[in-house]
């Protein structure tokens, strides 16, 4: 599941693959960019901010792209054969004389100027991984609203950058508290930005997302509903939280963590 953790490998894969060449491939296969044609210019650079892709090209124009759920960008040698999806899956295909991105089921494909970024992520709130992290920040946006769920504050990109379903429940597991607590009840409210920063810093270059450390099992709650924590013993529960229209699978430990929760389905 693409989070602030992947989007940046994201990030980095396209900028070596794509940066400083001239694209000589530009296929957008959304029906208001069907007559946008990028070849000949040059990409700058290409850059994560919070779940979000922003691929500068010269000329002052950035494709502005975003994974949601399973959305991704695949690079490929030349003659190499695409793999990815159907090919009615594919958004958009960037190529240069060395490499070609290819985009698969991607959500959400803008084309815009460079200076005016501000509209696709000006909402944001400090990236996670980006230069603009601020933890005295993050946590002022957070505490502005102390009787909503830590669970819906810490995915609400407003407040911070980069968390999504993962990473929310396994931030509230290490704080041993259930993401149902308001965020004005934390006991230390300052160590949920630390640990923030913390979860997704270690998991920047990783190929495979670990809160544990351990390859064998490298999650503690998310995913591992029914099954004993690794912690108490305790069956790991899940519940849905936030948007009912939305599939956020909330994970949590009743022995470990404290709080409110949902009762158990009958």
């Amino acid at each position: 599941m693409p989070e602030g953790d992947t989007v940046h490998q994201a990030a980095g894969r396209l900028h070596k693959a794509l940066a400083g060449e001239r694209l000589t491939v530009s296929d957008l296969r959304v029906p208001r960019l069907a007559t946008a044609d990028l070849t000949g210019r040059s990409v700058l650079e290409v850059v994560a901010r919070g779940k979000h892709l922003l691929t500068r090209l010269e000329g002052g124009l950035t494709l502005h792209s975003h994974l949601r759920m399973d959305g991704s960008w695949r690079i490929f040698a030349p003659g190499e054969r695409w793999r990815g999806g159907p090919g009615h899956q594919i958004r958009a295909v960037l190529g240069t004389a060395s490499h070609t991105a290819v985009g698969y089921r991607l959500p959400v494909l803008d084309l815009l100027r460079t200076s005016a970024e501000d509209e696709a992520v000006g909402h944001l709130g400090p990236d996670l991984l980006g230069p603009d992290w601020s933890p005295g920040e993050a946590l002022a946006r957070l505490l502005a609203a102390p009787g909503r769920e830590v669970g819906e504050a810490v995915l609400d990109q407003r407040n911070l950058a980069g968390i999504g379903n993962v990473f929310k429940s396994e931030l509230c597991f290490l704080l041993r508290v259930t993401p149902w607590l308001p965020v004005g009840e934390l006991p230390d409210p300052e160590r949920l930005t630390a640990l923030a920063a913390r979860l997704l810093e270690a998991n920047r270059h990783r190929p495979r997302r670990t809160t544990t450390g351990r390859p064998d099992r490298p999650l503690y709650v998310y995913g591992r509903a029914g099954r004993p924590c690794l912690r108490c013993g305790t069956p790991v529960r899940t519940a849905q939280q936030g948007d009912p229209t939305r599939e956020r699978s909330t994970y949590w430990c009743p022995g470990c963590q404290s709080g409110p929760a949902p009762a158990p389905a009958t």
